[in-house]
């Protein structure tokens, strides 16, 4: 007698067992959180083949990073010390004199007799140069403002030289770029000022992009009333002489470094408005917008969530140019003398000094060698981001 095979039943479900179960691989460059997408790997790949831009880059992290640690590098202190059995940090802790014998609150650790009283009982460890950006040179062979060491004979060394028991200009401290006026040390004074000026300028650029990010964003997604009075106060408002009101301010109050900060925050924010501005507006009344919309998503989702990446790409291009716009900004005040305190380590004073004393010429051709290098840095770095971003652009 015939059998029929069996039937499968309608509700069975076919069972897969794990060894045959199809394996799924992921796509290259997905797994992990932290991968960039493929469009920015793109971008990235062509900052990198733009190899002018790309150097000028790290180049200019280099310095940057180096200046983060000048204290190291140029102070009147000793880094680490050693005074009768106790290791002592100079660098980072101000000891009174009466540590070592004296009766002064702050300790000058060039002072001979300290010195002296150092190496007797202990050691110390300096930095390469012993001149911080505000420490005075007593001890020149020739009047301030005083050219570099290599430059002088050992004649005019001699009289300084003989003090340690020396009789060349080996056997004086250094000034491998001369002295100011004041007879401080210049590559100090620049080390201090490239990153003093530096800071300022991305504490600037970033909380000024920051704001007027926020505002073009607002004018572009409203438009309407909300984007022709934005418009009208902001014509009102770049309108202001800034120079005039740092000039009245600086008349009442001594400009610090945040009074100078937020006097600038006032007038720099505006520089942005119109990219993002420009943005918005044309991508507001794209499908996927209208679709977030009707989803029911909250106008600040929308426009931080869909549209705000899309307006940063045109924004990133334009932020290595707005700082450097502000580093030019704080080196022109300084050197009118509407900027940083007197005193304070400055690019800008520098070309101040070398045009008010022709006879030194090391002080302005340093003061603009730093000032022409960083902007350029900064120039062709900011080429290098603005290509990266620009579809059109391929390197080979």
């Amino acid at each position: 007698m015939n059998q029929r095979p069996p039937t499968p039943e309608l509700d069975a479900i076919p069972v897969t067992s794990p060894a045959a179960a199809p394996v799924i691989l992921p796509l290259p460059g997905a797994a992990g959180h932290g991968r960039l997408s493929p469009l920015n790997r793109r971008r990235l790949a062509n900052f990198k083949a733009n190899r002018r831009g790309y150097w000028s880059f790290v180049l200019f992290c280099l310095i940057f990073v180096l200046s983060l640690f000048a204290e190291f590098i140029a102070n009147d202190r000793p880094i680490v010390a050693s005074y009768k059995g106790e290791i002592l940090f100079p660098i980072v802790v101000d000891y009174p004199e009466e540590k070592f014998g004296g009766f002064l609150a702050r300790t000058d650790y060039r002072d001979p007799v300290i010195g002296k009283e150092i190496a007797e009982h202990g050691w110390a460890l300096w930095p390469p140069i012993r001149f911080s950006y505000n420490t005075h040179n007593l001890d020149l062979p020739v009047p301030a403002p005083a050219p570099p060491t290599w430059r002088l004979s050992d004649a005019q060394c001699r009289s300084i030289a003989e003090k340690t028991g020396g009789t060349t200009c080996r056997d004086i401290e250094w000034n491998w770029l001369g002295t100011d006026d004041q007879g401080r040390d210049v590559v100090a004074r620049l080390l201090y000022g490239f990153r003093l000026s530096v800071l300022f300028g991305l504490t600037l650029a970033l909380v000024s992009s920051v704001i007027g990010v926020l505002a073009g964003a607002v004018q572009g997604y409203f438009g309407g009333w909300v984007d022709l009075v934005f418009q009208r106060v902001i014509e009102i408002w770049t309108a202001i002489p800034s120079l005039y009101l740092l000039i009245i301010i600086s008349s009442i109050i001594t400009p610090s470094f945040f009074v100078l900060l937020g006097i600038l925050l006032l007038f720099s924010w505006v520089s942005l408005v119109g990219v993002v501005r420009a943005e918005f507006l044309r991508a507001r009344n794209f499908e996927y917008v209208r679709a977030a919309r009707a989803l029911g998503l909250s106008n600040a989702r929308i426009m931080f969530r869909h549209l705000l990446p899309n307006a940063m790409v045109a924004t990133l291009t334009f932020l290595p140019f707005v700082l450097n716009g502000s580093i030019t900004t704080l080196t022109s005040l300084d050197f009118l003398g509407f900027g940083l305190p007197p005193g304070s380590p400055s690019l800008g004073e520098m070309l101040a000094q070398g045009k008010a004393n022709l006879q030194a010429p090391w002080l302005g051709l340093t003061g603009f060698a730093v000032i022409a290098v960083t902007l350029s840095l900064l120039i062709f770095a900011g080429e290098a981001v603005r290509d990266a971003f620009d579809p059109r652009k391929t390197f080979r």
